[in-house]
């Protein structure tokens, strides 16, 4: 899928924040945004991958990079208020930063590995949101998309525990969109394989025979997952709030996992 031209400009004068932004669906993110106008604040573990991304992203006065783990409550509130700081607002919030190390039946996961799965794709994601509603959100409103997936839908087999942790992000988001409404929107999307270096075992062994099962017969891009998050932090969604969309390719449609 090529870049489709943005709408001109829709966001400009807003300011978001897009974590796990050095690569894959954050980058992807954090440059459809920028597209539309927005100042856009990137953050993730690597200062040098960070530091590539922002020269690759371009337009300088309206990025910024903030190195920091998504698990650790001052760099959270850190990045929050360093957006504030520099932009003037904190209008949308990406809760995209996840990891999955755990791989195999859950009878035997390494429980500490679990709980790190936990921790970062959803109590972190939690974390920001509160930080997002002390520093901003919480007298001016806004919106929050989180990342989540179709293993949060369906049962995903080897990476159970990452699945896991994606249903209950949805759960999460659907609590706070009711908790939070009517000033600030919550919503997640749900991708399938998308083709980025986080998802790469899942497709290496084979591309082709992956995407043949999808009715769409590729893989999904960055920029797939993008312009829905640009749509759902966009004005044209203004009575959207505690939805989980697909952007699957249509693979949930075919019944098979």
């Amino acid at each position: 899928m090529t870049d489709a031209t943005p709408p001109a400009q829709d966001l400009a004068g807003r300011a978001a924040l897009v974590t796990g932004a050095s690569r894959g669906i954050g980058f992807g993110v954090a440059r459809h945004l920028l597209a539309r106008g927005a100042a856009v604040t990137i953050t993730a573990r690597k200062q040098a991958e960070l530091d590539e991304a922002a020269a690759s992203l371009g337009a300088p006065d309206r990025v910024l990079a903030l190195p920091g783990n998504a698990g650790d409550a001052a760099a959270r509130a850190a990045a929050v208020d360093a957006t504030v700081e520099r932009f003037g607002s904190l209008d949308v919030l990406v809760n995209n930063a996840g990891i999955n190390p755990q791989y195999g039946p859950l009878v035997h996961a390494d429980l500490g590995a679990v709980s790190k799965i936990f921790e970062i794709n959803v109590v972190a994601a939690l974390g920001f949101v509160q930080e997002a509603h002390r520093a901003w959100m919480g007298e001016h409103g806004g919106a929050i998309v989180n990342m989540a997936s179709v293993g949060g839908l369906r049962s995903s087999g080897v990476i159970a525990a990452y699945g896991a942790s994606k249903a209950a992000l949805i759960r999460l988001t659907e609590e706070l969109a009711f908790q939070l409404g009517p000033t600030i929107r919550v919503n997640a999307v749900a991708p399938a394989v998308v083709k980025t270096k986080f998802a790469e075992a899942l497709y290496a062994h084979g591309e082709d025979e992956v995407a043949s099962r999808y009715p769409m017969k590729r893989l999904g891009t960055p920029q797939d997952v993008a312009t829905l998050v640009g749509f759902l932090v966009s004005d044209d969604a203004s009575w959207i709030t505690g939805e989980t969309v697909r952007v699957d390719g249509g693979m949930l449609a075919t019944g098979n996992a």
